[in-house]
């Protein structure tokens, strides 16, 4: 018999954060219907996940699971990038590199 992982929860969001040792940030946007004026709203909230060997950076869009606790804020980690994004440190601002 071999052993499995139960179904635990996972959310996908953007990597907002990279600069903390093996964790990286996560920022998850859900939507939801009001319940009262039936609108829908959206609401953003920012997980800390841990990322062993450093696979993500900023602008990645990424899959994250629920787990043990792994420190103070940590309960979550990294199980793939889904895409590869721009980094805003990739880009240059300068006047002479004009607009991008």
């Amino acid at each position: 018999m071999t052993a499995t992982r139960n179904q635990r929860r996972a959310i996908e969001g953007t990597v907002t954060s990279d600069k903390m040792a093996k964790t990286i940030t996560v920022l998850v946007e859900r939507t939801y219907k009001h319940p009262k004026y039936k609108k829908y709203v959206r609401k953003q909230k920012k997980y800390h996940a841990h990322d062993e060997e450093g696979a993500a950076k900023i602008g990645d869009r990424v899959e994250i699971e629920a787990c043990r606790p792994l420190s103070r804020l940590k309960r979550y980690r990294l199980v793939r990038v889904i895409e590869k994004g721009v980094a805003v440190e990739a880009i240059d601002f300068s006047p002479e590199a004009g607009v991008p």
